[in-house]
Parts: C-alpha cells; sequence; structure tokens
C-alpha cells in the first residue's frame, strides 16, 4: 500500500497539517502560555506513539550508534517545537515558515545536477524571497527564536532522512518523540498546567498534538524513504505557501496580491523540479 502511494502524496499531507495544527495552536496561547501549548502537542503525540508502536521494545535492540541518532534527533524536535511556538506567538505565521526554508537551500542546492532542477531552486527561493515579510519586522525576540527554529529545522531534515534509511521509520519517530516529550518536560509541564484543569482545552491542545507532530511527521518519514534528500529540501518550499494560506484562512493573516503571487511561483518551482537518477 505504501508503495502505491506516490512520495509526493505524503509531502503533501505533510504540508497542509504541518501549519494547521500550529494555526490553532495560536489560538491558544490566549489561555496557554506557548511553551506549555509547545509541550502538550509533543507530549501529546508521544503519547500516541507510545500507545502505537511500543518504542521501548525497540530501544532494546539498538547500537548505541542508533541510540545516539534517536537523542539527538529527539534534542532537535524538543528544542525546535519549543522555539517554534515562541516564534509564532510574535511573528506572522507564513513569516516563519518562510524563514524555515532558508537552512534547507542549502540541502536542495548541494545535489542541483541539471539546469531544471536549478530553475526550480532558483524559482524556490524567489519565491519564498517574496513571502519572508521578516525584513519588515523590529520583535527582535521574535527574530531569534525564527532563526533558531530555521536552524533546528534544517537539523530536523538531515535527522529525519537518516532515520528514515535506516531503523524501522514510524518506530524511529516514536523513540525521538519520546525523548522530546521528556527533554521539554522542565520548560513546558508547569506553563501546560491550566489544560489539565479544562478538558475542552485538553482536548484542543491534543488534537493539535495529531495535526502538528503525529499526521505530517509521519508523512514525512514515509515520503523521506523514498525521495532524495535534496527533492525533499526543495519540495520545502511548499510549506511557506501552505502557512499562508493557512495563516489567512484560520488566523486572519491575509496575504498581499504579491505574497499569492509568490505561491504561485513556488508551486510551480516544485512541479518543475525532477528527481535526479541514480547511477
Amino acid at each position: 500500500m505504501r508503495r502505491t502511494v506516490p512520495p509526493q502524496a505524503y509531502f503533501i499531507v505533510s504540508a497542509v497539517f504541518h501549519y494547521l495544527g500550529p494555526a490553532f495552536a495560536v489560538l491558544l496561547f490566549a489561555r496557554i502560555d506557548p511553551l506549555g501549548v509547545a509541550w502538550l502537542r509533543i507530549a501529546a503525540a508521544g503519547l500516541i506513539f507510545s500507545v502505537w508502536r511500543r518504542p521501548w521494545r525497540t530501544w532494546r535492540t539498538l547500537s548505541w550508534t542508533t541510540r545516539r541518532l534517536v537523542i539527538a534527533w529527539g534534542a532537535v524536535l524538543a528544542v525546535m517545537n519549543c522555539c517554534f511556538y515562541l516564534a509564532i506567538d510574535r511573528i506572522p505565521l507564513g513569516t516563519v515558515a518562510a524563514a524555515e526554508f532558508a537552512p534547507v537551500i542549502l540541502l536542495a542546492a548541494i545535489a542541483v545536477r541539471s539546469v531544471r532542477n536549478l530553475l526550480a531552486l532558483l524559482l524556490a527561493v524567489a519565491g519564498v524571497y517574496v513571502l519572508t515579510d521578516i525584513r519588515l519586522s523590529h520583535d527582535w525576540i521574535g527574530l531569534t527564536f525564527t532563526a533558531l527554529n530555521a536552524i533546528l529545522f534544517a537539523a530536523y531534515v538531515v535527522l529525519g532522512h537518516r532515520m528514515s534509511q535506516g531503523l524501522q521509520r514510524i518506530d524511529g519517530l516514536a523513540l525521538a518523540m519520546t525523548v522530546a516529550t521528556v527533554l521539554a518536560l522542565p520548560v513546558g509541564l508547569h506553563a501546560a498546567v491550566p489544560a489539565f484543569t479544562n478538558p475542552a482545552l485538553l482536548a484542543a491542545a491534543v488534537g493539535v498534538g495529531v495535526c502538528s507532530s503525529v499526521i505530517p511527521y509521519v508523512a514525512d518519514q514515509l515520503a523521506m524513504a523514498r525521495l532524495k534528500r535534496s527533492t525533499f529540501a526543495l519540495m520545502l518550499a511548499l510549506l511557506p505557501a501552505t502557512a499562508t494560506v493557512i495563516g489567512a484562512v484560520v488566523l486572519r493573516q491575509f496575504p498581499r496580491p504579491a505574497e499569492l503571487a509568490a505561491v504561485a511561483i513556488i508551486v510551480v518551482a516544485v512541479g518543475l523540479h525532477r528527481e535526479p537518477t541514480s547511477p
């Protein structure tokens, strides 16, 4: 079944849910501190993965090299999610998403082997540049968290791709989310307390975890297993586009005409790219 579904389809699912969950999370910031929402997102996903995959059984069979990779990926997930929520509390969702693409441009550029793919990369960069509104922002705290999140997102792609090529991919993700839940506990648990006294808030936070960390991360692993890292990195240009659309629909952060044109350019760029063939 997984082999009959094109890997691009998994990526589209990831692209939609990657920012749909955070858009709903922004609505929770009035009741729960961003770090509390971040931890609830991570913990909800970790709990779901634990019940689904029982990752502790896999952990016992791993080499120390693979365990270090899992711990590193979990640490990246923990810090990245915290920085991401602190960023979108201050900066528009589409802008944070556009900044996320900046470091992964290098991952896409390294493996360019044809004029067609070079043109696709340049178009994607141009589209993301138009979407990036960071120059107009004077919130240096928000920009700091945005930059940290972008760097960690590139690390997420690199480590996630390595994991998808080795360990049973969903089990590796389950282990990493468990590690992330523990590592983020000291900074997020206290801020998450209001949710534990309000069933509706807790249910909403769990929904954010499913939309943000279960569906997109599983889809990422299924896509990464069948796409070259450079191809996956270029396709990430779609994320700022989907974030712009979702920000408009959910958060009423409406894009300007130039930003709509940028979304169209990014879609064309991703459609133009072709997966490099192995010799």
